[in-house]
Formats: structure tokens, C-alpha cells, sequence
């Protein structure tokens, strides 16, 4: 049987693939979700390199928020990288939501990031 571990990477791996077919060029917006922080970074993989990232490490971000394992941490780092991208010229993105299902706070940062102005 396999472990969770081997299962969550078996989904990742799935993910990743329809991404590659469906991106069409457009940039990846990735989250990683950790038991106490949110990552989310906009990867351009043609180049191989991140255009822009924020996480609930971020001094500006850390000021900010109380406790960043909450989903209301997790929209705002939405925000802030919708914020970041559009200043950096990316609107159009795909979500890759990594192994993680898409709810609680992968999902509030996907809407946040939305709302604050990025397409996918």
C-alpha cells in the first residue's frame, strides 16, 4: 500500500502534467502549503525562473497578519502576489495547486489572487 506521502506526490505529479499541456506559455502561479506558513510564487518555466513570489514570511507581510496558518494569511498572500505580478506585467496565469485539494487555504489564495486582479 501506498504511503501519504507517495500518494500526495502521485497527485502533484498528475497535476503538473495537465499544467504542462493546458499552459499554452502562460506563467505558473505554484503554492506550497506547510503547517504553518503559505507560499505562492508565479514561475516562468520556459526560462526556468521565478518572476514573483510572496509567502507569510515576508517582513511586510509578517507585520500585518497575526497567524499565518489561517486562511485569512492565506488570501492576503493572494493578494499580494496578484499585486506583484500585475506590476510585473504577468496577468494570465495557471494554478497549480501542487498535491494539495483545492480548498480552505489553497483555495483563498487562488480566489484572493482573482480577485486582486490575475486570470486562470
Amino acid at each position: 500500500m501506498s504511503t501519504p506521502r507517495e500518494l500526495f506526490e502521485k497527485r502533484k505529479a498528475r497535476v503538473r502534467t495537465a499544467l504542462k499541456n493546458a499552459a499554452n506559455g502562460k506563467m505558473r502561479l505554484s503554492v506550497f502549503r506547510s503547517g504553518k506558513h503559505i507560499y505562492a510564487q508565479i514561475i516562468d518555466d520556459a526560462k526556468g525562473s521565478t518572476v514573483v513570489s510572496a509567502s507569510t514570511l515576508d517582513k511586510e507581510v509578517r507585520d500585518q497578519i497575526k497567524k499565518s496558518s489561517t486562511v485569512e494569511a492565506a488570501s492576503f498572500i493572494g493578494k499580494i502576489v496578484a499585486e506583484r505580478a500585475v506590476k510585473s506585467g504577468v496577468n494570465e496565469v495557471v494554478f497549480d495547486r501542487g498535491g494539495y485539494i483545492y480548498h480552505g487555504r489553497v483555495k483563498a489564495l487562488a480566489d484572493a489572487a482573482r480577485a486582486a486582479g490575475l486570470k486562470f
